[in-house]
């Protein structure tokens, strides 16, 4: 029995559980810049529900928006391996901004990296990866969340230019962004070959941000509703081949899916890391709690099943970057890593007992926060969806 038969070579060809020494720097120097500019602003923005817009320049400069986007259009050019590092790095500290960092990279900016012109991406590429200003995504509406093909957003060719009618819900970045990318029907007789995408600025006549979400967690990421009423869209604003824009969308979110996993181990992290500090430093019975069984099997799971999710998120962005189809694999990884989110910051609620539910510790946020990552992007049963389809047609 050959290895190579089964898809296995040599060690070092193939295989690799360690980071680079390149990867470690990485994720040293984004967690140095958590703790120094993201960790001092929690509290407030938390609060008030409003995003600290001087982390945008701050995160510019440090390349985290344009992490996948090619050096040629001001971007990072990190590899979906160093997106996954230093989304959890981020979210390990808040993962509202850890969210609006995925959205504007894995959503905006990757939908004009995927399918743009070479023209858009000079023109509008280069503005969100240098950190000029934040970008959103309109796929999400009304009557249109797991089944986006419903969307009633619709765009109207008129001369040289598109006419473009409706409303987008839940959109992240949605009233901070200066360039979004908006998913609209262009002909409603083909529901899924008939939408198209298409590139919007703020200010455009008729573009408007209506309600701004109040939200129960990762409350600091911007979140609207934004109407459009007869919004005249230059021609050459279209993204790719008119009624492509689902499928666009579609590969969009396999990527899109692998941030969120980042983003969930981000939380997990956070949580479980927070509960084991806690858990060595609370006494009770004359004995730090940590010495209970009780306390330690709570760890070991939540520890063993964090270590699962980061293997199943790596693989899914190293095969993402070696040019692979990843819907299944994205997947998995977002299921597993996002429900693993909201059961470790339940955990470490529970390890912290009564402070668990104050906000004198971090996990009453890392709580609130962990429930998006199973909607967001695609809800569990979406995901579980994905993957058994995959599965029935592979076997």
């Amino acid at each position: 029995m050959k290895g190579k038969k089964y898809g296995i070579e040599k060690q070092g060809e193939r295989m690799d559980f360690l980071l680079t020494e390149e990867q470690e720097i990485l994720k040293d120097s984004v967690k140095k810049f958590a703790e120094k500019e993201i960790q001092p602003l929690i509290k407030e923005s938390d609060k008030s529900g409003k995003w600290p817009e001087v982390l945008t320049q701050k995160l510019g400069k440090m390349g985290l928006l344009g992490i996948v986007i090619p050096n040629e259009y001001s971007g990072a050019g990190y590899t979906n391996c160093d997106y996954v590092i230093i989304l959890e790095e981020i979210s390990k500290v808040d993962p509202s901004v850890g969210l609006v960092v995925a959205a504007h990279n894995s959503l905006c900016s990757n939908h004009l990296n995927l399918f743009a012109s070479e023209e858009q991406k000079r023109k509008y590429l280069t503005r969100l990866a240098s950190g000029e200003t934040l970008g959103a995504w309109g796929l999400t509406e009304a009557g249109a969340g797991s089944d986006a093909a419903a969307m009633k957003t619709k765009a109207v060719k008129q001369d040289d230019h598109w006419i473009l009618n409706g409303t987008k819900l839940f959109i992240t970045n949605g009233s901070l962004a200066e360039i979004h990318v908006v998913m609209a029907v262009t002909d409603a007789e083909d529901k899924r070959n008939g939408i198209s995408a298409f590139i919007l600025e703020k200010g455009m006549d008729g573009f408007q941000v209506g309600k701004k979400e109040d939200k129960l967690g990762i409350r600091s990421a911007d979140t609207a509703e934004l109407i459009f009423e007869d919004v005249k869209v230059p021609a050459e604003n279209l993204i790719g081949e008119e009624g492509k824009g689902y499928r666009q969308a579609m590969a969009v979110l396999d990527g899109g899916r692998v941030s969120i996993a980042g983003f969930s181990l981000g939380i997990a992290a956070g949580a479980l890391e927070s509960a084991l500090k806690y858990a060595k430093e609370r006494v009770q019975f004359d004995r730090p709690i940590a010495d209970f069984q009780a306390i330690q099997w709570m760890l070991a799971d939540g520890f063993t099943e964090l270590d699962a999710a980061r293997l199943l998120t790596y693989r899914a962005a190293f095969l993402e970057d070696q040019g692979k189809k990843i819907p299944k694999e994205s997947a998995m990884a977002k299921l597993f890593a996002s429900e693993l989110a909201v059961k470790s910051s339940s955990m470490a609620v529970q390890i912290h007992g009564g402070y668990g539910f104050t906000k004198d510790y971090p996990v009453e946020k890392f709580y609130r926060d962990s429930k998006l990552a199973t909607i967001g992007e695609g809800t569990s049963e979406v995901q579980r969806w994905i993957i058994a389809q995959k599965v029935l047609s592979e076997y």
